[in-house]
């Protein structure tokens, strides 16, 4: 680095101590902003020979701009300026994987009033049935029927949120099966629900499309005769935003089909009817456990998921959502059932999309080559850091008042991963907030050279 500041050549006279002269030089020029957050600042032995100190004076001297919080040292690879005090001290959000609010004030207040004047109080008076009310998996099923699904709302069942869903299409699938396969980074709830459930799941290898086919095969080999459950995130995965081209999904499919394996498809992030990448569901309606939500396509609080199990597997599937004892609030379902009927919903949908490119285009502009473009649109991007990297710039964003989101929590083998990196969330925070932590983001990057 070349020092911008007038004491690269020499100190400050004085008789205190070298290690003090040079950390109060030092904590003048960041607190002048002579010095940018992230710059690095130089090697102890170059700059104590180039001011004619001792190197203990320089390590002295930085251990007490690091106890200052005005530096931050990195094993390995140097010490660098710290986020410039005299902020508001506020965190800014990118770990939480949600879509922006798109509902006023006003749209909330116009909603519930005509929900006053026209809402059957039966909802409120009695149990609801087990997979949900039969008009209401109407409304749902003609909602999945503009994501190009043609699903018969007997065979769908409602659950409160993709959580529940998922719980519920393990728990039917279990029986059935011996082993649970997974890509090697993938959604922590599932992961939970599979350990919860006392059993081990086995991820395995991704690429920029996500699940590799020859992994999958090799893996399927391995634990036949008996029959594998596979989950899956086809479209905008999460964390990594892989979403698999229509050629890769039919092969995905192929194989299950192949070695008689079920899928669990966790379709959270799709929001628009795109004949090239289908549903896997619609691939193979025999074998694919199905997940949708609401929660990432219209609004995080109507926490209404869908499930569509095979055919086969309906029964268990009823049983176990009763078994789940929860059951969605009377008010979200006729919240979901006024907007859907109103064209609302599908004017958040739409919106919701421009939003996601909006936000994903300041990001690809901020962060450059460090982020992987992602292919679909959904509120998370992904930058790939080897799993050291992640966690250092993890902790480093830490202290930038940056959060954003551990690698930890999305890995399949806990004894490591090929692929790492980092998410960072883009929905919920405001845009200059979000530009701001964006930046201060990619200044730590590009700290950390390559």
């Amino acid at each position: 680095m070349r020092l911008r500041s007038p004491w690269h050549a020499h100190l400050p006279a004085g008789d205190t101590p070298p290690a003090e002269r040079l950390a109060d030089a030092l904590a003048g020029d960041i607190l002048a902003e002579k010095l940018d957050a992230g710059d690095r600042l130089p090697a102890h032995r170059d700059l104590a020979w180039r001011l004619g100190i001792g190197i203990g004076s320089v390590t002295r001297a930085y251990a007490m701009l690091e106890r200052r919080g005005l530096v931050r040292s990195i094993r390995g690879r140097g010490t660098f300026v710290a986020s410039r005090p005299g902020g508001t001290g506020r965190v800014l959000d990118l770990s939480a994987n949600m879509p922006p609010p798109m509902f006023s004030d006003k749209a909330l207040t116009r909603t519930l009033s005509r929900l006053a004047r026209t809402v059957d109080p039966a909802l409120f008076n009695v149990y609801p049935p087990v997979a949900g009310h039969i008009e209401h998996r109407r409304i749902m099923s003609h909602w999945l029927a503009e994501l190009g699904m043609d699903l018969s709302p007997e065979r769908l069942l409602l659950a409160s949120g993709a959580q529940q869903a998922l719980g519920v299409a393990l728990a039917a699938a279990r029986p059935a099966s011996t082993a649970i396969l997974t890509e090697e980074l993938t959604y922590p709830g599932m992961l939970t629900l599979i350990r919860q459930g006392g059993l081990t799941p086995h991820g395995l290898p991704m690429d920029r499309q996500g699940l590799l086919p020859d992994g999958l095969e090799r893996a399927l080999h391995r634990h036949a005769p008996g029959r594998c459950l596979v989950y899956v995130t086809p479209t905008m995965h999460n964390p990594t935003t892989a979403t698999m081209d229509r050629a890769r999904r039919l092969a995905i499919v192929s194989l299950c089909r192949r070695y008689d394996a079920l899928i669990i498809e966790d379709d959270v992030y799709d929001c628009a009817n795109d004949p090239d990448l289908p549903p896997l569901v619609t691939l193979a309606p025999e074998q694919v456990f199905y997940v949708n939500s609401l929660s990432k396509t219209l609004s995080p609080g109507l926490r209404i998921g869908t499930l569509v199990p095979p055919a086969a597997f309906l029964s268990a599937a009823r049983a176990a959502l009763l078994n789940s004892s929860l059951m969605i609030a009377p008010l979200s379902y006729a919240m979901m059932a006024q907007w859907m009927q109103d064209g609302t919903a599908a004017s958040v949908r739409q919106s919701l999309r421009g939003e996601a490119q909006r936000r994903r285009d300041i990001a690809l502009r901020i962060m450059g080559p460090s982020v992987v473009p992602p292919a679909y649109d959904a509120f998370h991007i992904w930058m790939p850091l080897c799993r050291k990297r992640s966690k250092e710039l993890e902790a480093m964003a830490a202290e930038e008042d940056v959060r954003v989101t551990s690698l930890h929590p999305f890995m399949a083998n806990p004894e490591g991963v090929d692929n790492a990196g980092i998410r960072l969330c883009l929905g919920p925070t405001a845009l200059p907030d979000l530009t701001e932590a964006l930046r201060r983001v990619h200044r730590l990057r590009t700290g950390m050279g390559e």
